[in-house]
């Protein structure tokens, strides 16, 4: 048992701390993105062992995206004019377009990088992950809801992923994180309808 937790103490530290994040996200706190700043720390020890080197190098970008998503959403919510101050909307469909072909190119550039530059077993799986999951904090940073379906996908491949490369405990919570973003889209959903409902009735 000593020896399991020697082992995976850090995969575990970063499970307890994700915990918090996708809480955090779920409740739209902007505390998430303090938590987003610890995370990756921890991370770049935990992918850098098991060999999931755009997933490593990956960490680096999320610390500075969360530095970003602190920054917007504390402008957002001084110029939010909304009753609960969320400032949630939905994706703007004329972003749907340049959304997808930034996906697709960073998803060829990570790619690229990891077959040319490292010994990644997963180049496929890992450049993928990593490439929707800047979509996906650049949406979370606008307060998108339509974020969720993002992390929906990528939490799901990610989590079968992690359980290949031998990494259990972060598997599992990106399993959990799967679940919780169903439920982190349907709070969000209410949020946006209850502030509508609220607005009509101020008029």
């Amino acid at each position: 048992m000593t020896e399991f937790i020697s082992a995976h103490w850090l995969d575990m530290l970063g499970t307890v701390t994700g915990l918090v994040y996708i809480w955090q996200e779920y409740k739209a706190s902007v505390w998430l993105w303090i938590t987003g700043i610890i995370m990756p720390v921890i991370y770049i020890f935990v992918y850098l062992d098991a060999g999931l080197y755009a997933d490593f190098g990956m960490q680096v970008y999320y610390v500075i995206a969360a530095v970003y998503g602190l920054a917007a959403w504390l402008a957002k919510g001084r110029s939010d004019s909304s009753t609960d101050g969320s400032g949630i909307t939905h994706f703007p469909k004329r972003l749907i377009l340049p959304a997808t072909a930034a996906f697709l190119v960073l998803w060829a550039v990570i790619w690229y990088v990891l077959i040319t530059f490292t010994d990644s077993q997963v180049p496929m799986l890992d450049s993928w992950g990593n490439a929707l999951s800047i979509i996906g904090l650049w949406a979370l940073a606008r307060k998108y809801a339509e974020q969720w379906w993002i992390w929906i996908a990528v939490d799901a491949e990610l989590s079968a992923l992690y359980v290949n490369k031998g990494i259990p405990f972060t598997a599992g919570l990106y399993a959990l994180y799967t679940v919780m973003a169903v439920a982190g889209w349907l709070k969000w959903q209410r949020m946006i309808t209850d502030g509508n409902e609220h607005t009509k009735q101020t008029e």
